[in-house]
């Protein structure tokens, strides 16, 4: 019965915990048959917000494609492998670094780019952010243009 306790606290339902708590303390007259509904209502909701976040972090992360690390194939890029799968493990995100894929047209840097943040979100839980060469200029140049007279940017 503590680990219902525990849960409905997790989910942030301190008031039907201490109520739970409660009656239990005063007999529990019908929670014990209960107990089984509500441990799946409880695993159910737990699933539902966790699914609701990996949705919303992929939206909120902006790729442009949906790809992962096994749709990427090794033989066929100069890519180190080992170097990818390195950071496949998230840590460099709790260092607080990003990531920046240079090289030529096709050689994988999008598809490798957003697998490595698909990877985040669905297996670490982190929050991500897909940046294109092109966005992170443009970002660049309209916080370096000075405001004209009227406020709108001067070019």
């Amino acid at each position: 019965m503590t680990e219902i306790v525990s849960q409905l606290k997790s989910l942030r339902l301190h008031g039907m915990a201490q109520r739970y708590e409660e009656l239990m303390a005063q007999g529990g007259v019908g929670l014990q048959s209960a107990a089984r509904v509500i441990e799946c209502l409880l695993e159910s909701e737990v699933t539902d917000r966790h699914v609701r976040s990996i949705r919303y972090q992929m939206s909120a992360a902006r790729f442009p494609v949906h790809r992962d690390l096994g749709g990427f194939d090794f033989g066929q890029s100069r890519v180190d492998e080992k170097l990818i799968r390195e950071l496949a493990s998230a840590q460099f995100i709790d260092a607080a670094a990003n990531v920046v894929f240079v090289g030529g047209t096709g050689s994988g840097k999008t598809h490798l780019a957003t697998a490595l943040g698909v990877d985040a979100i669905t297996r670490h839980g982190k929050r991500v952010r897909f940046h294109s060469t092109v966005d992170l200029v443009n970002h660049s140049n309209s916080r370096r243009r000075p405001a004209s007279m009227d406020g709108s940017p001067s070019g």
